[in-house]
């Protein structure tokens, strides 16, 4: 048994190390085993035939002009690690399993890789069969390792309807504690069919499913309620339209994680979806927590400038004095060529673009209007409440920038986890992950008890804070209920 720097970290620690986002490298030859047994063998071959474009093929069989001229993203490339036992282990969950204390792990949620990709299947009864497909494999590959591991099954948030059909299954029939969603989705502009009548070519647009979305998610929020899930979103945003490199990988991938985690972020937020939904816990994964913290601190400035109290008192364009307005321009305009005999012109349209509406139409036009109609708030602290006590947001080990979470002049606490991203491009070498994580307490960056919370205690919210029964029958089943009792009591 190897003395890995991960098992030298965890031996020093007093409580349970839990992987908020591992993954696993599902294997094409047994997905496609059980795609042919859940929807049959047709649809195996459907499924090859149909998979090409979202597994990145197409950009290897066009031309560099052809590339460029399509704004092609550039496929991924070389994204697994090449040290044996680690791509092994993330191939094979008994062997998976067997590792986690080399990891210096106790608990493991594996989230996909290829199931991440699922979603975008374009054709409706396909996405349904592969998701399903999926499901029941993922189900089946880790139930006898529930002890210490547990997987996260695929909800597609494509419509509503579908969302909640495949939530009630995953969590109902198969036994899936954890579902991961894909929280922003790209739709096609409906007025473009006026002008192009082929789908694929129609403009895009990005619904963050929580404002100003075609379809009411709000029966989707119930239902993870009800079924005792937290909403985990690992989408990202590689192939929006300032992520199309048809040259650089890591031009499209720098950052896309948060941008899509913003995106649904403050559509929930605007759309006012926390504030119906307050027991309903969101996981925002492997974006870090710079973006939150901005964000955050976004609201608050926009929300003190443009709420309603604060529009009518210092923004209403009926309040701008026209009489001084023309005593000063009179006085600071007099022998300018450009303004003579041309103060009645000026003052009776409006004094900046809009050079056909007057200050009293532009108020009338835009007199009802209140961006923060949906979520209701009286003060920074409603701000606080709505968007920090139930938003948790994945970090990876090596990112310094999680700090900030605990940093104590940010005057707020966000609720950072821990995810290994075990089995992906990033991590050369799985047994080094909490090694480097603990470095932000050997710098001084963040405190040990905030090192509790980021590996352990919040990981325990985020799931055991729906689902009270989420690590029974786990080897941290004690060590979490003390931490949801105490969470209880301090609530």
């Amino acid at each position: 048994m190897a003395d890995t720097p991960a098992r030298r970290v965890r031996r020093g620690l007093k409580h349970p190390v839990i992987d908020a986002d591992g993954h696993w490298l599902e294997l094409q030859p047994i997905f496609l085993d059980y795609l042919g047994e859940v929807a049959g063998a047709k649809s195996v071959d459907r499924y090859k035939a149909m998979s090409a474009a979202y597994l990145g093929y197409d950009w290897y069989r066009a031309t560099p002009v052809e590339r460029a001229r399509n704004r092609m993203q550039r496929s991924p490339w070389w994204q697994l690690p090449s040290n044996t036992l680690d791509r092994t282990a993330a191939m094979v969950p008994r062997l998976f399993h067997e590792r986690l204390d080399d990891l210096g792990i106790d608990f493991a949620l594996v989230y996909p890789s290829l199931g991440f990709l699922l979603p975008r299947m374009p054709d409706d009864d396909m996405r349904r069969s592969i998701i399903r497909a999926y499901n029941v494999m993922a189900a089946d590959m880790f139930r006898p390792y529930g002890a210490r591991m547990t997987p996260a099954g695929v909800c597609a948030l494509n419509t509503p309807a579908e969302a909640i059909e495949e939530a009630e299954y995953a969590v109902r029939t198969l036994g899936l504690k954890a579902l991961v969603m894909n929280c922003t989705v790209p739709r096609r502009i409906e007025a473009d069919a006026d002008w192009q009548p082929d789908p694929a070519k129609r403009r895009v647009y990005v619904d963050n499913l929580g404002m100003d979305s075609p379809y009411d998610y709000d029966p989707v929020w119930a239902k993870m309620v009800e079924l005792k899930v937290a909403v985990t979103n690992h989408n990202g945003s590689m192939g929006w339209p300032d992520r199309s490199s048809p040259t650089s990988f890591v031009g499209n991938h720098l950052g896309h994680f948060a941008q899509s985690h913003h995106a649904f972020a403050r559509g929930l937020f605007m759309g006012g979806v926390t504030q119906r939904f307050p027991t309903l816990k969101f996981g925002f994964l492997e974006g870090g927590v710079g973006w939150a913290c901005n964000l955050h601190a976004d609201l608050i400035g926009h929300w003190k400038k443009r709420n309603k109290a604060a529009l009518d008192k210092n923004l209403d364009p009926q309040k701008l004095d026209l009489r001084e307005v023309r005593s000063l321009m009179e006085k600071y305009t007099a022998g300018n060529k450009r303004f003579e005999g041309r103060l009645d012109e000026i003052l009776a349209r409006n004094l900046h673009f809009v050079h056909d509406k007057s200050q009293a139409e532009l108020a009338e036009r835009d007199r009802h209007e209140d961006e923060f109609a949906h979520v209701k708030i009286r003060d920074v602290a409603d701000i606080d409440r709505l968007f920090v006590d139930n938003f948790y947001f994945g970090c990876e080990a090596d990112d310094p920038i999680t700090a900030w979470a605990f940093d104590p002049r940010m005057k707020v606490r966000m609720k950072a986890i821990m995810g290994s991203d075990v089995s992906h491009f990033d991590v050369p070498d799985a047994t080094e992950v909490l090694e480097e994580a603990w470095e932000m307490v050997e710098d001084g960056l963040i405190t040990e008890e905030n090192f509790r919370e980021f590996t352990f205690s919040n990981i325990v919210e985020l799931h055991g804070g729906m689902n009270p029964d989420f690590f029974k029958g786990t080897v941290v089943e004690q060590a979490a209920q003390e931490v949801l009792s105490a969470s209880s009591r301090a609530g």
